[in-house]
């Protein structure tokens, strides 16, 4: 259970809501744990099994308060709220940010600022790790590179410039991410991002995690009552989730990367567990991606202390936050958008 920016987050699978006067009751076991007024919540986002009454549903539609359901495991389900509500205004200034210029490139830099000092933070997390590892020296020139490119992008206000430094900073990136592999060197040998179909064991990896990723984005961008398809790093597309994907910038290397890295070097994936076809695609066997799936469920229960709240939070609930922090500076809320920098 959790109060975040006016929203409760109700994580314990089995409980129970409702109104008491004007307040919400949480009970567990028919024990009370929490009790809030009802004046101080907009949202509440409910995961796995969770009864609500009739009676607080109907006090949440009469306050303005939205009700979100997800599974256990963050993938939208359902949202309830009254006849009036501020959703359709939340997407109506989505839609026309997303066709300002100024507004889309200013949202932009933060996202790609976030995820170019996300990636210097990965591998500085490894020279202080493992000082005398492979590639050292390779790995201290790509910190450089990530920090002069993100000073760089403070000052832009092109989004295609912007773009090419955010090409810029992958490419500085991925090519001494070979040397984050610790373990298993011979077995997994990276040169590079390739993807529609990827074709060695790594990449195979990324590819899933970030599939995975992408859907708890969208799910947390349905859940504030935003448009998943309508982005501003990306760009419109038939089918393609652009607002999700920008989000999902700011999770790439914090928590897709690092969980490859780590089901990699802790030898929890291993080189048997991937199988090749005959165009050359590398595909993940049932078992890899069962061990990629429990693995990913439990790194999302880990705490961290959000840089922007100051608050000790799961990791599975920033997702849910930044979508939170987005909607807000989209309203007006917030002077600007404060991504996800790891810290």
């Amino acid at each position: 259970m959790k109060k975040l920016l006016n929203t409760l987050f109700v994580t314990t699978d089995g409980a129970y809501l409702h109104k008491d006067r004007e307040t919400v009751v949480v009970e567990i076991d028919r024990k009370k744990v929490l009790q809030l007024p009802l004046l101080t919540l907009s949202n509440i986002f409910c995961f796995g099994r969770t009864v609500l009454t009739p009676q607080f549903m109907l006090a949440c539609s009469e306050n303005g308060i939205g009700i979100a359901f997800f599974s256990e495991y963050g993938r939208f389900q359902a949202r309830v709220h009254g006849p009036q509500t501020g959703n359709v205004l939340l997407r109506r200034q989505q839609y026309r940010w997303a066709d300002d210029s100024k507004k889309t490139t200013e949202i932009s830099r933060y996202i790609i600022a976030s995820k170019i000092a996300n990636s210097r933070t990965v591998i500085q997390r490894m020279l202080r790790n493992n000082p005398n590892c492979q590639g050292v020296t390779e790995l201290k020139i790509a910190v450089a590179e990530l920090k002069r490119i993100l000073q760089k992008t403070q000052s832009i206000s092109e989004l295609d410039v912007l773009r090419g430094k955010e090409g810029e900073a992958a490419n500085s990136y991925f090519k001494v991410f070979q040397y984050l592999i610790i373990q298993q060197k011979e077995s997994f040998i990276f040169s590079g991002r390739n993807r529609r179909p990827p074709r060695d064991p790594i990449n195979a990896l990324l590819s899933f995690i970030y599939a995975i990723m992408l859907q708890d984005c969208v799910s947390a961008l349905e859940g504030v009552g935003l448009d998943p398809y309508v982005g501003y790093l990306h760009r419109d597309r038939p089918g393609r989730q652009s607002l999700a994907l920008d989000l999902l910038e700011e999770f790439r290397a914090f928590l897709g990367d690092r969980l490859a890295l780590s089901l990699i070097n802790l030898q929890q994936i291993k080189k048997d567990d991937f199988q090749y076809s005959e165009n050359g695609a590398v595909l993940m066997s049932d078992n890899a991606r069962k061990a990629l799936l429990t693995a990913y469920q439990k790194r999302k229960q880990e705490m961290l202390k959000h840089p922007i709240l100051k608050e000790n939070i799961k990791i599975g609930l920033l997702f849910h936050v930044q979508a939170l922090l987005l909607s807000r500076h989209i309203r007006g809320d917030l002077d600007y958008y404060p991504a996800f920098v790891w810290r």
